[in-house]
């Protein structure tokens, strides 16, 4: 991470960090990954994010993401 940046990347346990959302089926087989996102974002800013995104993570209707406290309850 660049000088610049530090403070952007660094998390709640003060060393420099980035935040990666990670999807697992039920075979534990990866099926998504976002990587890069500075360590300082909350978790709910990365999922909105993926979700917005063209290739994002896609959760089908009637179906559910489970996530730790950090992120929001959505519909």
């Amino acid at each position: 991470v660049p000088r610049s940046q530090f403070a952007a990347y660094r998390g709640r346990k003060h060393y420099t960090s980035q935040n990666v959302l990670a999807a697992v089926d039920f075979d534990l087989k990866f099926t998504y990954v976002l990587a890069g996102w500075e360590g300082s974002a909350h978790d709910a800013n990365i999922l909105t994010d993926s979700m917005s995104r063209p290739d994002g993570i896609n959760i089908p209707d009637g179906k559910f993401y489970l996530g730790d406290a950090g992120y929001a309850c959505r519909p």
